[in-house]
């Protein structure tokens, strides 16, 4: 703790607070401090029990995935309020343990909405890797009729999970692309240069474009 307090940066405290974040660690330094420790569940354990958001973040970086239990992570999700920790927590942590299924069903409908969004993160996650048995009319239908009036983080899941079906999915792609086009959902977002933009309609039509731009090449 000692040593995260020390590469505390006020500019990059108030750049994060702008996200919603509440530590000022530069994150390829506090990477670099993971890699120095290695995997270290009980370190992990402790550092997330501070309860820090630097300190959390390294644990999810140290701890081992496969040794949370299912009531665990579901207890560190609803405790992992700021978006950096509860990306990471679904990222790095749930998508590589044992319960990411079982999860995923729990999380899915939760009354919490940022909860949900988990559910909704793990979704896409199937959609694109293992699709089989998923209804995926049926998550279009629950797009179309909930992801305009959503708050932003369940919205920006369910419009990933929105283009992650329009991508990969071509016999649902018009209805994914139209769905997009009639929402409107993030089609001003503010887009750096150079970057793919959220708006499911453009970033269906780019990876798309990409893809078989690739299938000609080889």
């Amino acid at each position: 703790m000692t040593e995260l307090a020390g590469l505390e940066d006020a500019r990059v405290r108030a750049v994060n607070e702008r996200h919603g974040d509440d530590h000022g660690v530069n994150l390829t330094k506090l990477r670099a401090v993971a890699k120095r420790l290695g995997k270290r569940h009980d370190l992990a354990l402790e550092l997330w029990a501070t309860g820090d958001g630097a300190a959390r973040l390294l644990a999810l970086l140290v701890c081992r995935p496969r040794e949370f239990g299912r009531d665990d992570l579901d207890a560190m999700l609803r405790e992992a309020r700021t978006p950096k920790v509860h990306d990471w927590l679904v990222n790095y942590v749930v998508k590589k343990g044992p319960h990411a299924e079982e999860l995923r069903l729990a999380w899915f409908d939760d009354p919490d909405p940022v909860v949900a969004s988990a559910g909704w993160a793990l979704t896409t996650e199937r959609v694109g890797k293992r699709p089989e048995g998923l209804d995926l009319a049926a998550l279009l239908d629950t797009i179309e009729g909930e992801m305009a009036s959503a708050p932003d983080r369940l919205q920006w899941e369910m419009n990933n999970c929105l283009a992650r079906i329009g991508i990969d999915h071509a016999e649902y792609r018009e209805r994914a692309v139209g769905i997009g086009e009639r929402l409107e959902v993030l089609k001003d977002y503010p887009t750096p240069p150079g970057c793919l933009a959220p708006f499911a309609p453009v970033w269906i039509e780019e990876m798309v474009r990409r893809a078989e731009e690739a299938n000609t090449g080889a």
